[in-house]
């Protein structure tokens, strides 16, 4: 078979870039400013309970198409059940997965789904990553609320990532250098 047919009968995957990463969600008050009258000091109730959950997220900015899953911890096994959904819920495309350099996305164990490519971002540089700003976006709402158990903090999560939109995705973490290189990329 020439490579004219197999082309044919394989047609190229469409790639599609999404930034991915994990965040602690927890019954720890998150604290933040408060508008009161001149000269006098803020009051608000807050809690030190040091329960949590981790989010497992990735973000297409160019689509606001998104994907989460939440887990009790941060290990390999953890982001390997992560990396095999996520290639699960988008079969078609070949996916570019930006993440940090965390030890579990490095971890010699770890399998890569054929249709997932990792690009570790450069050390140190979470601003490079667009989902920061959706964790900001989710934090912001949970400002001085204060929930009595980790159900009751998830089924607030549950609610949150239900409310958002992919134009509310896109909006957040549509960064102009990467939707620039986006489309030169389909350009080409």
């Amino acid at each position: 078979m020439s490579q004219f047919d197999r082309d044919r009968q394989n047609p190229p995957r469409p790639i599609r870039y999404f930034a991915q990463d994990e965040s602690r969600f927890g019954l720890k008050t998150v604290l933040g400013r408060v508008i009161t009258a001149c000269g006098v000091k803020p009051i608000g109730a807050w809690q030190w309970l040091f329960q949590a959950f981790w989010l497992y997220g990735a973000i297409e900015p160019a689509t606001g198409a998104s994907f989460f899953l939440q887990f009790s911890h941060v290990d390999s096994d953890c982001y390997q059940r992560f990396l095999d959904e996520f290639a699960q819920q988008f079969p078609e495309s070949l996916n570019i997965l930006q993440v940090d350099n965390g030890r579990f996305h490095t971890s010699k164990n770890l399998q890569i789904p054929e249709n997932v490519i990792l690009l570790f971002q450069p050390p140190y540089s979470p601003e490079l990553n667009p989902i920061e700003r959706l964790w900001q976006h989710l934090k912001a709402d949970l400002k001085w609320a204060s929930f009595k158990t980790l159900e009751q903090l998830q089924t607030r999560i549950d609610q949150l990532l239900h409310d958002l939109t992919p134009d509310i995705i896109a909006s957040l973490t549509g960064y102009d250098f990467i939707l620039d290189a986006l489309s030169a990329l389909d350009a080409v």
